[in-house]
């Protein structure tokens, strides 16, 4: 059975505030919120998922189907050519999701196979939902291993599914969860009509880059996992990625056809253009070359953990050792031979941006100017929100402060010279993180611009972002004039915004607090008081959660006092 508890919703709280709410998205206030008040929102959807599940069937799923839940899908890219659909969801119903998908991981993990390699729960853990060593780094290495067991004679058949994500459908994700919940259909349904209102009533796809889709792709897997064991396939897969091991050619294709079976089944299709037959040799040859094994010093920094954790016993050793390893490396000579490279290694170019805020002021400089110039940032166009990352990081650290007006006047010749790259909406979003340190005409004309050109709310929010982080005062006055204008998600930037202006600030949330209350509510909340409706309240098992327009002020004025 599927226990789902208060702590699956904390934890999907905790790791939204820890590693985003989205893996192609910046960090934004809402995940700021999502730690904060990690206990307030968790009591909010433990509550709710409660209501519907001592309720009828029927009538949970069509309240799900009735309420006006946010989200909005942003063009990412995906690779030096491709693009992808990713889901932004607002900060509660995104933790409502990965909650209950917490709980159907920790009950799927005991039945997964083990060459299932993507994304295992790991129980316990304060840090990480999914362990870490069972990366796709490790899952090649260990299919290189795997292949050598069948001899030089092997054939390694290297695929992947077609538009996975896209075309996996909310009938069997429901049927999926229903099995492993003992043929209960209560948490099923609610994951379905959930999936339905994410993608505008379309019964199929699931919202990218969260990890509440991770799991639920996982467990529609796990079926064609199963099938392949029981067909004695020697499989290993990494969330779409499939590779198959055979003692021969013949053996190798049937077990293709094998797969291309199972996965028609569930209405999925086999990438053409990716399935590729290669000896045990070719097949190992290929995977060293693409894990950079037979470089060194690149070797030394694709596998360098480029994170500090401030909570080790050591951290300001661990920093110290962590920028002595970086700084022995030479990243520029590394930087400049990608450049030679019809298509750069994006990993390594991204690893090299997540090296910025390690290097010496004129080091970091030096790394900037080769990453952000007009002869190179196209060719580094895959490893884009990686490199503004890398910027946003070095602006907000004081030690570079000397370097500060020469990185934003770099940064203010990107949309002069790439400002294609910027068409992509998550490009554009990791921008305008890092214009946010300081203003000048060229960005506030640019910002401007950009808020009255898109109707996308995660980019208007953005530009609030960026308008706040300058404290400027007209752009204020211009939307508290429009307040009832802007939705519900620009609003509450807004409320953020308003706190650079002390008393001024204070009349507008004051003039704006009921209509607030009302336009953030939720639709989870019951108009229940409780004392006199005791009964009522003891019916939808629920108790007196706080409410989110409440929860939201209130960590607002803690948040700004903070800074």
């Amino acid at each position: 059975m599927i226990q789902v508890t208060q702590e699956h919703f904390k934890r999907a709280a905790f790791e939204v505030s820890k590693h985003g709410d989205n893996d192609t998205l910046p960090f934004d206030l809402d995940v700021r919120l999502c730690g904060d008040v990690a206990e307030e929102l968790s009591s909010i959807a433990f509550g709710f998922f409660n209501e519907l599940k001592s309720g009828p069937l029927k009538g949970n799923h069509e309240r799900i189907a009735s309420m006006s839940i946010w989200s909005e899908r942003l063009v990412a890219p995906s690779g030096p050519a491709g693009f992808r659909v990713v889901t932004k969801i607002h900060p509660f119903w995104n933790i409502y999701l990965n909650g209950i998908s917490l709980a159907i991981a920790e009950q799927l993990e005991q039945q997964r196979a083990p060459t299932a390699h993507s994304y295992r729960f790991l129980p316990g853990s304060d840090q990480f939902i999914f362990d870490a060593n069972r990366s796709w780094r490790a899952f090649k290495e260990e299919t290189i291993a795997r292949s050598e067991d069948f001899g030089p004679d092997a054939v390694v058949v290297q695929t992947d599914i077609s538009s996975f994500y896209e075309h996996v459908s909310h009938h069997y994700v429901e049927n999926c969860i229903s099995d492993l919940d003992n043929g209960q259909r209560q948490i099923a349904s609610q994951v379905n009509a959930l999936l339905s209102r994410l993608f505008a009533g379309r019964s199929f796809g699931l919202p990218v880059g969260g990890q509440g889709a991770r799991v639920l792709a996982e467990l529609f897997l796990h079926q064609v996992d199963m099938s392949l064991s029981a067909q004695g396939i020697h499989w290993h897969r990494y969330v779409d990625d499939y590779v198959i091991i055979a003692s021969n050619t013949s053996e190798a294709y049937r077990a293709l056809a094998v797969l291309a079976q199972s996965l028609m089944d569930y209405g999925l299709t086999l990438n053409k253009s990716k399935s590729v037959f290669l000896s045990q040799k070719h097949y190992k040859d290929y995977v060293i070359a693409q894990l950079g094994n037979n470089d060194d010093e690149a070797q030394q920094l694709r596998t360098i953990d480029i994170k500090f954790d401030p909570y080790s016993d050591s951290p300001r050793d661990d920093y110290e050792s962590l920028k002595e390893t970086v700084e022995s490396l030479e990243v520029q000579k590394l930087l400049a031979r990608e450049l030679d490279k019809a298509i750069p290694d994006s990993f390594l170019v991204s690893q090299i941006s997540r090296t910025l805020p390690l290097h010496k002021p004129d080091a970091a400089f030096e790394l900037a100017v080769t990453l952000l110039s007009k002869q190179n940032l196209h060719a580094f166009r895959s490893s884009f929100s990686t490199i503004m990352r890398g910027f946003s990081h070095l602006r907000s650290k004081d030690e570079f402060s000397a370097i500060f007006p020469k990185l934003d006047s770099l940064l203010d010749e990107v949309p002069i010279h790439s400002g294609h790259l910027l068409e992509a909406d998550t490009n554009l979003l990791h921008y305008l993180r890092c214009l946010r340190f300081s203003s000048s005409m060229r960005r506030s004309q640019f910002v401007r611009a950009t808020f009255d050109g898109t109707q996308l709310d995660t980019v208007k929010r953005a530009c609030i972002d960026c308008w706040r982080g300058w404290k400027d005062r007209s752009t204020f006055n211009y939307l508290r004039n429009r307040w009832s204008q802007m939705t519900a998600e620009s609003q509450r930037s807004f409320w953020l915004f308003s706190y650079c202006f002390g008393d001024e600030g204070e009349k507008a949330r004051l003039q704006s607090k009921r209509a607030a209350a009302s336009n953030w509510e939720l639709g989870v909340e019951l108009n229940l008081d409780p004392v006199s409706d005791k009964a009522k309240l003891a019916k939808h098992t629920r108790g007196t959660e706080p409410r989110f327009p409440a929860v939201f002020m209130e960590w607002s004025k803690e948040a700004c006092d903070a800074g």
